[in-house]
């Protein structure tokens, strides 16, 4: 198949460089890139969330080193090991999304007088600071990135106008919201909604099937090897 891989950078190339070893024809082109926002993380925390691997790579050295003593609570695979790649030892990660993850922090209640410090993206789908807080669990959100929007590059244009895209990978809300807002300024809404539309997630599809898609199926877990699952069920 041709599948088009809209996730920013690195991610974006792994993700490709997979598709590509599997034998597909990927077309790359990231229409989000990640910018790290500067915040104080300096403070006493009783631990540390993360749900994405942007986190880790958004804080400089001299962030992270006060915090890695602190246990870590991630979500996903790969996030737990960017953190234990960070130099965090005592990481703690639930086995699907943010819901599974304020109820594992919820069970290994640390019971401590110190706040946790989850180290978030401007745009969050889970509000894990308000969900701990109705668990009598005292939390603080830090921004520490944002995800910026790039653009349609020349040659999407022409795919999409042209058919000759298969499938299309989702791997978060707002590329899905800028894939659509992109496809629509250039009159191409219909055809950019044709192929199959991968999702990491409910929140993801949700947005592709509003928009008018039918061919939307959603990853049993969030993370990309689950993403990737679905394209190996109906290639040819």
């Amino acid at each position: 198949m041709r599948i088009l891989v809209t996730r920013p950078l690195p991610d974006g190339e792994r993700t490709a460089q997979a598709l590509s070893a599997a034998g597909h024809d990927v077309m790359l082109a990231p229409l989000t890139r990640i910018r790290p926002v500067a915040a104080d993380v300096t403070g006493a925390w009783a631990a540390v969330i993360i749900t994405s691997i942007n986190a880790i790579r958004a804080l400089t050295r001299a962030q992270l080193e006060p915090l890695l003593a602190l246990p870590l609570f991630a979500v996903g695979e790969r996030s737990a090991a960017a953190a234990r790649a960070a130099g965090f030892r005592d990481i703690h990660t639930p086995r699907s999304d943010a819901g599974d993850l304020v109820r594992l922090i919820v069970s290994r209640r640390l019971g401590h007088s110190h706040p946790y410090l989850y180290l978030a993206g401007a745009e969050r789908a889970a509000d894990i600071e308000g969900e701990l807080k109705r668990q009598g669990i005292a939390a603080v959100t830090m921004v520490v990135y944002r995800t910026v929007t790039t653009g349609f590059p020349p040659d999407l244009f022409d795919a999409i106008d042209h058919g000759s895209i298969d499938a299309v990978l989702h791997f978060s809300r707002r590329s899905a919201e800028t894939y659509l807002a992109g496809a629509k300024d250039a009159g191409l809404l219909a055809a950019a909604l044709k192929p199959r539309q991968l999702c990491i997630s409910g929140t993801v599809a949700e947005t592709l099937a509003q928009a008018g898609a039918n061919a939307v199926e959603i990853a049993s877990r969030p993370d990309e090897a689950s993403v990737l699952a679905l394209v190996a069920q109906r290639s040819p």
